[in-house]
């Protein structure tokens, strides 16, 4: 008799059990579609209004977090614990993790700060936090930033809040620098005129500001010359690297000789011999 009460018991126990799980999976299932709903709509309502991407990401990924908590104290319910329990022992967690995890908290104002302050925004190319690159995400604790090389990086907001930040596609264009040193035999204003010439044809180089050729400084191998054509920041490694490559072709076509430092020998620097009768290199010069 004991044996069947326990069996009853344990039947419907894991019937219990069983529906929980069923109504847990339904209600993750559901929970999760409607959490991507949301951020869905919220993502075409904010394009709608024209507002910024950076910003529109920010609030997407603060509305996940707070869906996906809620998520999880609703499935804690259905397995009959009290979400009211559950709320103050979050309350009292988060007590302890603001002290123990400070540096997050940190994170999480100084991306609140980037965000409403915006030194920049997605899609900028820019050094924050000692990374240049690309920023794809600027998130609740750290930001994304894709490198020339395509690596991606994530550098903690308070990071980049605290130090230097050099926003490159905030004004309309960028200066590239570039330097050569031409031999002491050619005429600086010759090859200056060859290169102002050509640098005009050179695709997305500005016409305004004019593209920036001098003497910089003398070098003992030749006068060193400065060269800077203007473009937009999406276009500065392809004039970078047409504008090197014209330097050389052009230089090369006109027959400029290669810049060398000169040295001079004086018969004191030689170094001296005493040749006699037995040496080798006398019987040579006999």
């Amino acid at each position: 008799m004991d044996l069947n009460a326990m069996a009853a018991t344990t039947q419907t126990l894991l019937t219990a059990l069983a529906w929980k799980l069923a109504g847990a999976l339904v209600l993750w299932i559901a929970g999760r579609w409607i959490i991507r709903l949301a951020l869905g709509l919220l993502g075409k309502s904010m394009a709608r209004q024209q507002v910024d991407v950076t910003l529109t990401r920010y609030l997407q990924t603060g509305l996940s977090v707070v869906l996906n908590v809620a998520l999880v104290v609703a499935l804690l319910g259905v397995f009959g614990v009290e979400t009211t329990t559950f709320a103050a022992l979050i309350a009292a967690g988060g007590i302890a993790i603001g002290v123990a995890w400070g540096g997050l908290l940190a994170n999480f104002a100084a991306g609140a700060f980037l965000v409403f302050l915006r030194p920049f925004k997605v899609g900028d190319f820019v050094t924050a936090g000692g990374v240049t690159g690309t920023v794809d995400i600027i998130g609740l604790f750290g930001t994304t930033i894709n490198t020339p090389d395509n690596v991606q990086t994530i550098v903690g907001n308070n990071k980049i809040f605290s130090d230097t930040i050099q926003n490159f596609s905030a004004n309309p264009y960028r200066r590239v620098d570039l330097t050569v040193t031409i031999n002491h035999a050619v005429n600086p204003r010759d090859a200056i005129a060859l290169l102002k010439g050509r640098l005009a044809a050179i695709p997305n180089v500005l016409a305004e500001p004019a593209p920036d050729v001098d003497v910089l400084e003398f070098t003992p191998a030749g006068p060193l010359l400065c060269v800077r054509p203007y473009c937009a920041n999406v276009n500065y490694w392809q004039v970078y690297f047409d504008t090197n490559r014209l330097i050389r072709e052009t230089f090369g076509a006109a027959g400029y000789p290669t810049p060398m430092q000169p040295y001079s020998v004086t018969a004191s620097t030689l170094p001296m011999h005493v040749f006699t009768p037995g040496d080798t290199a006398s019987r040579g010069l006999q």
